[in-house]
């Protein structure tokens, strides 16, 4: 059985690979698992000062795993749960007491989206697509999209990503900071490296600022989403949307 997340450390940054390159790192309950728990272990852990997520494969993350919903969709399962441990683990991310960088590439969308708008910055390589995509599958979201996006990128841009499910090159997002650096492929760990390690070998503090920078409505908008989320999926045939995009994409 394939490990779902890798750990690798150099000096003081621990990195972290989602590894299920197969269905470009979707995240499902046994990937978002050992995400959490390894991103705990890094947090607990005196020698890393900084944590760099990223992802093995041709995509950093294509978001929630579609077929573990459908069957929760077929079999009358209750989604909130699996989407609950998923907001939880961005939420101990996003106020996690040391920096997290997100190393993005290929499609960052849905699910892989609100992964990296819970870290404390983004460094894309050249060629990687961003976007919200919910909506093209007939799904909302229920990690924080709709929370975080508008704070990150601006409520226009948000909007527009939300309301179309358009993909956007990463270039596309570095004036707004939310993207801070855009890399070809022969520099991108270079790149990656250097955003990293200009967050570590710092006098204490850094938890601290965290804890300053935290915005005290996220809690209840993310509360907010879930609830919308859940009203969503009750009146909607969730089933028959996923089967539709499945035999979209199987004609393709």
């Amino acid at each position: 059985m394939t490990t779902a997340v890798l750990t690798e450390q150099s000096g003081a940054v621990r990195r972290i690979r989602l590894n299920r390159p197969g269905s470009r790192n979707s995240i499902n309950p046994d990937l978002i698992t050992s995400l959490d728990a390894a991103v705990t272990d890094a947090m607990r852990d005196p020698d890393t000062e900084a944590v760099v997520i990223a992802g093995n494969g041709p995509s950093f993350c294509a978001g929630a795993d579609l077929r573990h919903l459908l069957e929760l969709a077929r079999t009358g399962g209750d989604p909130l749960a699996f989407l609950g441990l998923v907001s939880e683990c961005f939420t101990r991310l996003e106020t996690a007491p040391k920096p997290v960088i997100a190393a993005v590439h290929g499609h960052v969308v849905a699910g892989g989206l609100e992964l990296a708008l819970a870290c404390d910055a983004v460094v894309a390589r050249t060629g990687t697509l961003i976007g919200d995509g919910h909506i093209r599958n007939g799904l909302l979201p229920g990690a924080g999209s709709s929370v975080r996006l508008p704070r990150k990128v601006g409520e226009p841009l948000a909007r527009r990503l939300m309301l179309t499910g358009e993909l956007l090159p990463a270039e596309h997002f570095v004036p707004s900071g939310f993207v801070q650096a855009v890399a070809d492929a022969e520099e991108f760990e270079a790149a990656v490296t250097a955003v990293a390690r200009s967050f570590t070998g710092l006098p204490p503090g850094q938890a601290w600022m965290k804890q300053l920078l935290a915005d005290p409505g996220v809690p209840q908008a993310l509360a907010r989403e879930l609830d919308v989320f859940a009203a969503h999926w009750r009146e909607r045939d969730i089933a028959a949307e996923l089967n539709r995009f499945f035999d979209q994409r199987a004609v393709r």
